[in-house]
């Protein structure tokens, strides 16, 4: 059988996927120098240019061609052609290539103009919900002027008016970047969640006190909805370390019973996170965007790694896409490729048969999201005002 063939590589190309973790597309053409910084987690440096990296070589090979250019198109031509067309035309054919059916798209994080999720749900034709940022909440609060002894009354109903709107399928946390996962795992007591808040209010910026942040945790539980937290990979302002999804160990005995607890992205750790998904019943994971940073040609290799304990039932699909709609695309490409190969290669080996094999696809690509999120649909679905019904 030729490589990238079989039956289980043209199941997982029809199967229509649930991105359960993203975020919206620029609304407006970039310059060379805004493409290229948002190719990185990084930065551009003198004599270091981020198309010289995985992801910058997979969108030369794999984007160009949906631009009408040839595969491996250099980076000027690719640019002229992307801004020919205009940054909305290139966004409805990396989105539409993506074959996604429903894009959960964190709201939180937008340093750039971005699309709504209703926007890229046009864009892409499907439909899409939002993921509610709780740190985003908690700063608006404090923005909006509180006392310290009302904080923590305050943030929980303003967290419960969010999730309330029927669009919104999840709450996500990112105190990996905020304070880190070594945490005193109990829930703060009253008063500690005051005298934190009286610190907060007065010094201002952002929430980065460990009580308030682990109050903001048990607050998300709560709520009731699954809780997204970034682990792992991310940019500059991250300490690497600090977002081992294995410090949560404590945090996550406390918390057994309680909602779905989904490890996003992983990489490094994500052979810690399916250890953890293996031992505790609300634990789930992805390895979004290190699928396209590690591109083609070595994402099987994360994918495979992870999924050497995983339960078949805990591993999710996302893209982590930002910013640029090739990403929704190549996080797509990737996964579909790499899970394909891997399963392909296990059916032929005999250690699968075509029928667990197909299974576990539909499963990790789409089913495992609509379990957590919300009961199946077939349409993208919305109510009179024109937003998406809270069904994924």
């Amino acid at each position: 059988m030729a490589p990238g063939t079989g039956p289980v590589h043209e199941a997982l190309a029809a199967l229509p996927l649930v991105d359960h973790h993203c975020h919206g597309a620029v609304t407006a053409d970039l310059s060379p120098e805004a493409f290229a910084s948002l190719l990185t987690e990084g930065a551009a440096w003198p004599g270091v240019s981020p198309w010289d990296t995985p992801a910058g070589l997979a969108v030369r090979r794999h984007c160009a061609p949906l631009l009408d250019l040839p595969r491996h198109a250099p980076p000027e031509a690719y640019l002229d052609r992307r801004t020919a067309l205009g940054h909305a035309e290139a966004g409805r054919r990396f989105l539409t290539a993506a074959g996604a059916e429903v894009f959960c798209v964190d709201t939180g994080y937008a340093p750039h103009p971005l699309t709504s999720p209703a926007e890229l749900a046009r864009a892409a034709g499907a439909a899409a919900f939002e993921v509610v940022r709780l740190e985003q909440l908690a700063e608006a609060v404090a923005a909006r002027g509180v006392e310290p002894g009302e904080y923590a009354a305050v943030f929980r109903s303003a967290a419960e008016d969010a999730v309330r709107r029927p669009d919104v399928v999840a709450v996500k946390s990112v105190a990996a970047y905020r304070t880190g996962f070594a945490l005193d795992p109990r829930r703060p007591a009253d008063a500690e969640v005051t005298e934190a808040a009286a610190r907060w209010l007065t010094a201002g910026g952002r929430l980065t006190d460990p009580v308030l942040v682990r109050h903001l945790l048990w607050t998300a539980v709560e709520l009731g909805l699954p809780l997204q937290l970034h682990t792992g990979f991310g940019d500059a302002d991250l300490r690497l370390h600090h977002a081992d999804p294995a410090l949560l160990t404590d945090w996550l005995r406390l918390t057994s019973g309680t909602v779905p607890v989904l490890l996003l992205h992983c990489w490094p750790y994500h052979r810690q996170a399916a250890y953890l998904s293996a031992v505790f019943e609300q634990v789930y994971l992805d390895v979004g965007l290190a699928l396209h940073h590690t591109g083609p040609a070595r994402c099987r290799a994360v994918l495979e790694e992870a999924l050497e304990i995983t339960p078949f039932r805990k591993l999710l699909y996302s893209s982590d896409a930002y910013g640029l709609a090739e990403f929704h695309h190549l996080g797509a490409l990737c996964f579909r490729g790499a899970l394909a190969g891997l399963l392909q290669d296990r059916v032929d080996a005999d250690e699968l048969t075509l029928s667990d094999a197909l299974r576990i696809a539909a499963w990790t690509g789409r089913d495992n999201a609509r379990r957590l999120y919300g009961p199946p649909v077939s349409e993208p679905a919305s109510d009179p005002s024109g937003r998406p019904t809270r069904k994924v």
